[in-house]
């Protein structure tokens, strides 16, 4: 258990994820930020194992899924982030003060909705191999297409004026960002050219050890979260 300002937090016992796959990788690279290691499980979306025996005891289908020591399961990413925030604030990646927070909070889901969301569909319902995640409509898949683009002229507009996405310094929104542009090999598609500012951000946020470490196939050691 972890104290917290008199309350007594259930630490993380258990992430089940799948490693090749978007939200995982968002919550990977923030638990490497925050030097903390929790054992992992994988669970292959591919084979549909998630509808199975994960969904009968998480609650949904949905990776990844992190487990406390009391039990309790907590799904969708930024969730998960969040617990993670409260239990390990330094460094601050959701915000220190309440313009902080909503600030990191509206970019966040800006990128998630006009980019990292966009590039989702096209590839869910674009790559027959997706078939088995999603009842397909290739028209749809299309349709996005053209907002991936208009996402990519909104991160270059955010970029060209604050050195990271949200605020001054590496925030969740970036962590959000740079998954979502690795992400553009799925449905071959690339960083424009002439976006400048996404590039230099994209280079300097690849050197990163999280987001390097996020790629590979195992994990640096780190710290555990006190008990």
């Amino acid at each position: 258990m972890v104290q917290k300002r008199g309350m007594t937090l259930p630490r993380p016992e258990l992430l089940v994820e799948c490693r090749p796959a978007p939200n995982p990788r968002r919550v990977r690279i923030f638990l490497a930020e925050k030097s903390l290691e929790i054992p992992t499980e994988q669970v292959d979306i591919m084979t549909g194992a998630h509808f199975g025996d994960h969904t009968g005891r998480v609650g949904t289908f949905h990776v990844p899924a992190l487990k406390l020591l009391d039990g309790t399961w907590l799904t969708e990413s930024m969730a998960i982030c969040r617990y993670i925030e409260a239990l390990v604030p330094d460094p601050c990646l959701m915000g220190a003060d309440a313009l902080s927070v909503a600030r990191i909070e509206m970019w966040q889901r800006r990128v998630e909705f006009e980019l990292f969301s966009p590039i989702a569909q096209v590839l869910r319902h674009g790559n027959p191999k997706m078939a088995v995640l999603e009842d397909q409509c290739p028209e749809w898949a299309t349709a996005n297409v053209s907002r991936v683009h208009k996402g990519f002229a909104m991160l270059e507009r955010r970029l060209s004026e604050s050195p990271h996405v949200a605020v001054q310094d590496f925030s969740v929104a970036d962590i959000t960002a740079v998954v979502a542009l690795d992400f553009l090999r799925t449905i071959r598609m690339e960083i424009p050219e002439d976006a400048t500012a996404t590039r230099i951000w994209f280079e300097k946020m690849g050197q990163r050890p999280s987001v390097i470490a996020s790629r590979a196939k195992s994990s640096a050691p780190r710290t555990e979260v006190a008990q």
